[in-house]
């Protein structure tokens, strides 16, 4: 009896184990409703972005690291190859949205989607992603979503489907991960299905940790 009690007793133990290390929170416990932390017009991140889209009827997929400061009025986005040189810039204000590709002469539009699906071959969202980074958006129906651990996933108005599929927790410092810590996105999956105005394509981003906040 006891010899077939221990298998079961270990696949129990192997179970709960697997369950606990499933769990993309750092503390391991059940996801918190505590929303992001308050929206910030500065804003510096790095981190790594694969994007699937169509060319020519086919898929193709990329996957650049990127640095992102942004201010109340402007927005410059470096994307780099895995190896570090430096693929594209971008600058966006309130006027145009200028892309500057390595070797090549600046090309500049009104709408930096449509720039970026020009140069890139792939649309980056960069009016949107002033708002997904920070676990903001503006809904289908208009309202402002906020994300948390437990709200995770919103439709936004121009179509773009969001999920934030992994979180930081963190503190006054970097170093600060205790329960209460105000969530801040980790990985968000952003997708949009082909239209008439644009083609079909998915972005995953994954942000490094972020740095301390500012001092109250």
């Amino acid at each position: 009896m006891l010899k077939k009690l221990f298998p079961l007793t270990l696949a129990c133990l192997a179970l709960s184990a697997c369950s606990t290390l499933s769990s993309p929170f750092s503390s391991g416990a059940a996801p918190s409703a505590t929303t992001v932390a308050p929206y910030r017009e500065q804003l510096e991140l790095t981190g790594r972005l694969n994007v699937v889209y169509q060319k020519d009827d086919k898929p193709e997929s990329a996957t650049v690291n990127f640095n992102w400061q942004q201010t109340a009025e402007r927005t410059d986005v470096t994307l780099y190859s895995p190896v570090g040189s430096t693929l594209a810039t971008i600058a966006v204000t309130p006027r145009e949205a200028v892309l500057t590709q390595s070797g090549k002469a600046p090309r500049s539009a009104p709408d930096v989607d449509t720039l970026s699906a020009q140069l890139l071959g792939w649309s980056l969202p960069v009016s949107g992603l002033r708002d997904w980074l920070q676990g903001y958006a503006m809904g289908a129906d208009g309202k402002r979503f906020v994300a948390s651990p437990a709200n995770d996933s919103v439709t936004t108005r121009d179509g773009w489907r969001l999920r934030y599929v992994s979180w930081q927790e963190i503190g006054q410092n970097a170093a600060d991960t205790r329960p209460g810590a105000l969530p801040q996105p980790r990985r968000i999956d952003a997708e949009r299905n082909a239209s008439a105005q644009a083609d079909a394509v998915s972005l995953r981003i994954v942000l490094d940790p972020a740095p301390s906040a500012p001092a109250p």
